[in-house]
């Protein structure tokens, strides 16, 4: 059973800043694209940042030059870090391991609250 366990979440104001991990196997880590997704109320689940097993990263528009998406390959560990948080990143935030079009693992999912 594959797991990908999300932490971090929580109640900021606006303006302020977060980090949320994601933990998974090694033999996830070791294979598969990761990334965070994010989905609101009412809102279809969107990318948010992905990272391959190079490193190579990209992000959406919307959180580029404020969030920071990283992997310690040592620990199987993929970080999202989000600074200058707006209302607007209210949201679910979701951990994703994907292979291509072949494979894919979601986590549970955590809170990510933004007061204005």
């Amino acid at each position: 059973q594959v797991q990908l366990v999300e932490s971090g979440g929580g109640l900021v104001q606006a303006g302020g800043s977060l980090v949320l991990s994601c933990a998974t196997s090694r033999s996830i880590f070791n294979l598969y694209t990761m990334a965070w997704y994010r989905q609101a109320p009412g809102k279809q689940r969107e990318l948010v940042a992905r990272i391959s097993r190079g490193g190579t990263t990209n992000y959406a528009d919307s959180v580029k030059g404020r969030f920071t998406i990283s992997r310690d390959n040592a620990k199987n560990m993929m970080y999202l870090q989000m600074n200058s948080l707006k209302s607007e990143d209210t949201a679910v935030y979701y951990c994703n391991a994907a292979l291509g079009a072949v494979d894919s693992y979601w986590g549970q999912g955590t809170q990510v609250t933004v007061s204005s």
